[in-house]
């Protein structure tokens, strides 16, 4: 059985009065792609957020490795965080940089290589992304789908053991989609990464993911691979991968008895 890069162990996170995380548990095996997915405002990017130190667990430990992420020390943070990738939701390249200078940056900051080097290794994770074509672009010139391609170079472009992906689908036409997913999918093989992708786009992921945890109340209602949870009967589970309209989570907001507000507005 591969073993566990990440282990999140009884981890519960509050923001304001609002339970986010009530004592969950999780691995995410090495090796393999695991899909963290669940209705929007469940904290699937939180949870990204607790798995690179940026948040801290009210209680519970998150672990990379045997290393206790929520104990680190700012420096052994920083060094640990060398070894993870992360895509985000909306690219977040640098304006004023060109494709070859966003994907250059962490080489510089990370690395001591000459500039010849940072050259070679520039060219080699824009190729694999297929843009090295673009790399005199800046991120206005590029489409929307090509700026996603190019922050996935920037991603990988020290080579980590981790690649997060906050929402990798968001906003792609299906095209688009069908190459970032072949994309992360054979990255993930080629480089033999371990990836963990956010995402609420069920066909997509479950076609790529080995492993999936749904989230819905603060907790993990589902977990396992694709097909089971397609035919899971838990109707948070079912409700989410079907995409059915009525279910345990409401199209209504919340609010008092719908007939004591209509006798309450007659009565003014």
């Amino acid at each position: 059985m591969p073993e566990a890069l990440i282990r999140v162990e009884n981890v519960s996170f509050s923001h304001s009065d609002r339970i986010i995380f009530d004592n969950i548990s999780l691995n995410i095996e090495q090796g393999k792609i695991t899909a963290i997915m669940g209705p929007s405002g469940t904290g699937k990017t939180t949870l990204l957020r607790l798995l690179t130190g940026q948040l801290k667990p009210s209680s519970g430990h998150v672990y990379f490795g045997k290393q206790c992420i929520t104990t680190m020390s700012r420096k052994e943070l920083y060094k640990t965080r060398r070894k993870m990738g992360m895509l985000f939701q909306n690219g977040a390249l640098f304006t004023h940089l060109t494709a070859y200078e966003n994907v250059a940056f962490p080489l510089r900051e990370h690395t001591k290589l000459s500039e010849s080097m940072i050259r070679d290794v520039v060219l080699l994770k824009l190729e694999a992304v297929g843009l090295r074509g673009a790399r005199d672009l800046y991120p206005n010139e590029l489409s929307g789908g090509m700026a996603r391609r190019v922050a996935l170079a920037r991603a990988i472009a020290l080579d980590p053991m981790l690649i997060l992906y906050d929402e990798p689908f968001t906003g792609q036409d299906p095209i688009l989609m069908g190459v970032l997913v072949k994309l992360i999918k054979e990255l993930n093989d080629i480089l033999e990464l371990t990836s963990v992708i956010v995402s609420h786009d069920v066909p997509e992921t479950a076609s790529i993911a080995d492993y999936i945890y749904v989230l819905a109340g603060g907790d993990v209602v589902g977990a396992g691979e694709p097909q089971k949870l397609v035919a899971d009967d838990n109707p948070h589970v079912r409700q989410f991968m079907h995409g059915l309209a009525d279910g345990v989570v409401p199209f209504h907001y919340p609010a008092p008895d719908f007939m004591a507000d209509l006798l309450s507005s007659e009565g003014e």
